[in-house]
């Protein structure tokens, strides 16, 4: 019998041959269908996982859930909440819960093994490419003639006045506000995969073609809903964590030309493998003007 093991090392075998595919592509449009395959891959081997799951429950040890700690970045480096956006958003479309240091420098990460190491994969390759589309855009200077409203204080007859003030985007603020839009719109097109297939997996085969029987449709459905029971006692038996993160609020102000661009790159932005990550996500420069 195939072991969790196994399908997890084949799951990312499958996914890693499309990684490279998208990576190696200039054309928007095939880049766009290589990403919606790998994710639908990712989700698709979760259902299969959970089934498998379902009726192996008895007769084996099956998958187990685990918490690995995801590391984010060093300790002071500014941008940080908007790499664990990033993470926590690939997290949300695969199954998978979070945890975020009170630094932002480590995510705690929930879920069966094969769907934290899709989301490691898929992390690496998005992480990067965000990184350097903010360093393009800040780099083209495009920052630079753009305005933004800022909240000043001001003391009047002894009295504190608050007033709305145009002043120009700093490269800091730019590139908080391009990554933090970049890390939205691609966990909105995860997430849209994510319930495209778990639509799917309920009405037709894998293949696309054939619908399903009433008995399959309700033995995935019934997989899915034991699997998200079961992700969330083993959540809330072993965090710790004392609130929900909010996401990365930043008293930087809103900067709209810069969030546009960012939203831009998310729509476009490619899945790669991404060796200039291996043991070294931690190592990569935050944001700076």
């Amino acid at each position: 019998m195939t072991t969790a093991n196994a399908v997890s090392e084949r799951l990312l075998t499958r996914i890693g041959g499309l990684l490279r595919q998208a990576e190696s592509t200039d054309n928007e449009h095939e880049a766009e269908a290589f990403l919606s395959a790998a994710q639908r891959l990712a989700t698709r081997s979760s259902i299969d996982l959970a089934v498998a799951r379902a009726h192996t429950r008895n007769r084996e040890r099956g998958a187990t859930l685990i918490q690995r700690m995801i590391p984010i970045g060093e300790p002071g480096r500014k941008g940080l909440r908007t790499y664990v956006q990033l993470f926590v958003a690939i997290a949300e479309a695969n199954d998978v819960r979070c945890d975020v240091a009170r630094t932002s420098t480590q995510v705690y990460a929930y879920g069966f093994a094969a769907d934290i190491d899709v989301c490691e994969a898929l992390y690496s390759s998005l992480l990067v490419q965000m990184v350097q589309a903010s360093d393009r855009y800040i780099k083209s200077g495009a920052h630079r003639s753009a305005t933004m409203e800022k909240v000043v204080v001001e003391r009047r007859r002894g009295r504190r006045v608050r007033r709305l003030v145009r002043v120009p985007v700093a490269g800091v603020t730019a590139r908080l506000n391009f990554q933090m839009a970049f890390a939205a719109r691609v966990g909105a097109r995860l997430a849209e995969a994510k319930v495209e297939v778990e639509r799917a997996a309920t009405t037709r085969d894998e293949h696309g073609d054939v619908p399903v029987s009433e008995e399959q449709a309700t033995g995935t459905a019934l997989a899915l809903r034991g699997k998200e029971i079961e992700l969330a006692d083993f959540y809330t038996r072993n965090s710790e964590a004392r609130g929900t993160w909010r996401g990365p609020q930043t008293s930087t102000g809103y900067a709209p030309e810069a969030r546009k661009a960012g939203d831009r790159a998310g729509r476009t932005a490619r899945l790669g493998s991404s060796p200039e990550l291996d043991g070294a996500r931690g190592r990569l420069d935050g944001p700076g003007g």
